[in-house]
């Protein structure tokens, strides 16, 4: 089986890097109002993905919008779509962008599944995306 391309040069575009679709994701989930948005980075622990991102929506209306939006913008910038699960129910949406893999919840069911625990590795704790410090 071929190779996915990793990039949309052949499309007149620039190629993406894994690094600035990670900040494509994050700005589009802040950009829509993303609640505890947390990235775990994978590079050298799992072949999956180098970044996997885990946002919660307040309503399936909101996390089944982000996941829209979120698919429009990387389709935008790399000349393709992610490819989409757990659309229409909204409960759960997975946003797999090949290098970066979003998780999109509803409150009740991220807790549920608990993501960030079953992804921390060792003393590696998950990086809130733009948290502002307390004081």
């Amino acid at each position: 089986m071929p190779d996915r391309p990793t990039n949309s040069a052949a499309a007149g575009r620039e190629p993406l890097g894994v690094d600035d679709l990670h900040q494509l994701v994050l700005k589009s989930l802040d950009d829509d109002q993303a609640v505890e948005v947390v990235s775990i980075p994978l590079e050298g622990k799992s072949n999956i993905a180098d970044h996997m991102v885990i946002a919660s929506g307040r309503s399936t209306r909101q996390v089944a919008s982000m996941a829209a939006k979120l698919s429009e913008r990387i389709k935008e910038r790399r000349g393709r779509a992610p490819r989409l699960e757990g659309l229409p129910a909204a409960d759960w949406v997975l946003v797999d962008a090949d290098d970066v893999i979003i998780h999109l919840f509803r409150p009740e069911v991220r807790s549920f599944y608990n993501l960030e625990r079953m992804w921390a590795f060792g003393d590696d704790a998950p990086k809130t995306a733009g948290a502002a410090p307390a004081g």
